[in-house]
Order: structure tokens, then sequence, then C-alpha cells
């Protein structure tokens, strides 16, 4: 999403893992809980940037703001499997066993 990309810092660092989004946006968060669900709240902020972009360039970083805070706040109270934020929370609320053959683990197995 270039919009994202726009909010990134001109230098070698960028916004390296969810604490610099939080710091970088200026957005108060519970550390306990980023340290439990970081890609939860990750993959749930880009699923909300990815169905709603800014209307303008010059809105990004307060939309950005307004979406990671939403993100960050559905699993207060709450947990991985309730949201279902990644692809397997998912497939298990739709009924799909959790289960993964040994035969799909890998790129086609052994040699």
């Amino acid at each position: 999403m270039k919009w994202l990309e726009a909010l990134e810092p001109d230098n070698d660092e960028g916004l390296e893992g969810a604490e610099a989004w939080f710091e970088g946006l200026g957005i108060d968060y519970d550390p306990q809980l980023l340290r439990v669900y970081r890609l939860h709240i990750l993959q749930r902020f880009h699923d909300y940037a990815s169905a709603e972009p800014p209307a303008t360039p010059d809105e990004a970083e307060g939309h950005a703001r307004v979406l990671l805070q939403r993100a960050h706040d559905d699993f207060v109270g709450s947990d991985a499997r309730s949201q279902a934020a990644l692809r397997i929370h998912r497939q298990v609320a739709r009924g799909a066993s959790g289960e993964v053959p040994v035969t799909r683990i890998g790129r086609g197995g052994f040699g």
C-alpha cells in the first residue's frame, strides 16, 4: 500500500516493528498486549488499511493513526481466536481443521 509506505521516514531504519509504528504515530498502547498479539494486530491494521485508504495523501497519517488504534483496541479484552485476524483462525472458525498434514510442510518435501 503506497499510502502507508509514504509515512515511513526517509532513512535506513524505517518503521521496524510494531512498537515503532505505535510510537511513530504517537499512539498509546499496552506493551503486554502488543507482545502477545503483535502479528494479529499488525495483520488487522493491514486489513483495515487495505479496505479503507485515506481520501487524500494529507489525511494519511491521521487515518493510519485511527486504523492502528482500532486494530489494537480490537484485542483489548479479547483473544486471537475470537478476533480471527490470521488465516488459520478464520479457517477454524469456518469449520476447517487446524491440523496441517506433514506432507504439506516445507517446499515439496525432502529430495
